[in-house]
């Protein structure tokens, strides 16, 4: 316990573990919320996948992979979103050919590139603890966009969640809104991707907002409960995989999940009491 505290008190890349599991939460928590309320997890499950696409071109052309994941998570949103809008029959067969071919592609590039075992484990399962400053300063401004646009647009948004007659009626662009969520659900992943990865981020994306869910009966109030508990789960994960050198992507996930379990346990069983 002592060292992880000297440490985290006096090395650079633990301090900007700990601020990047912060801001991932606050991401996590303004725009998970939505995802849970509407349903759209495996949506989610599909940006988030495609992302490697971006990532693997990006590291293949010595870019930054982060910025190739950014252009890769709006694109992949776009493109699911016009799905979801227009050809509903064929959604959940569109948006797995998305999720697969996106990985595909990264999977081939990364495999061109020199070191790409390291790396593609890297993207895969994340590594908190190469966060940079420079990945913290772009982790910050996409924080900063997500808040902006949740504030400015809040009324619509829980618009489109809860009664979409309602929001089409008070002249509320439906299609326009539900496309830019999921651009915000995009930028989300990305934060979240440096933290634990693809393949874990729809459990850190998902599972706050859901515990929330239980307790809260505002999407406000989920938010700020999302993102606490989404702090809660990353800085807790971090100290427990630090001495026994666990990954610590991992051990977030699975703190998240035995508190999420224990939570749903409470609750049924206070129902039932």
């Amino acid at each position: 316990m002592l060292e992880f505290f000297h440490t985290i008190a006096t090395q650079s890349f633990l301090q900007n573990a700990l601020l990047g599991g912060i801001l991932a939460s606050i991401g996590c928590g303004l725009t998970g919320s939505f995802v849970v309320v509407n349903r759209i997890s495996y949506m989610a499950g599909g940006i988030a996948h495609s992302v490697l696409g971006g990532m693997g071109i990006a590291y293949y052309l010595h870019l930054d992979p982060f910025m190739g994941a950014l252009v890769a998570a709006l694109l992949a949103a776009l493109i699911i979103g016009v799905i979801k809008l227009k050809w509903r029959h064929q959604e959940d067969t569109a948006i797995g050919a998305i999720w697969a071919v996106g990985m595909a592609i990264g999977v081939i590039f990364i495999s061109k590139s020199d070191g790409y075992n390291a790396n593609l484990m890297s993207f895969l399962f994340g590594n908190i603890l190469i966060i940079s400053d420079q990945q913290l300063f772009i982790m910050l401004l996409l924080d900063i966009i997500t808040i902006v646009f949740v504030a400015l647009f809040y009324k619509q948004l829980v618009a489109i969640s809860f009664d979409i007659e309602f929001a089409t009626v008070r002249g509320i662009n439906v299609n326009l809104f539900y496309l830019l969520l999921l651009c915000l659900i995009a930028i989300t992943v990305v934060l979240l991707i440096q933290v634990v990865g693809l393949i874990l981020v729809i459990a850190l994306l998902t599972l706050p907002a859901a515990i929330a869910r239980q307790y809260v009966h505002s999407i406000g109030m989920m938010m700020l409960v999302a993102a606490l508990l989404g702090i809660f789960f990353t800085s807790s994960g971090l100290y427990l995989s630090y001495e026994p050198d666990l990954p610590a992507g991992a051990t977030i996930i699975l703190v998240a999940g035995v508190a999420y379990l224990l939570s749903s346990s409470f609750r049924t069983f206070k129902r039932f009491k």
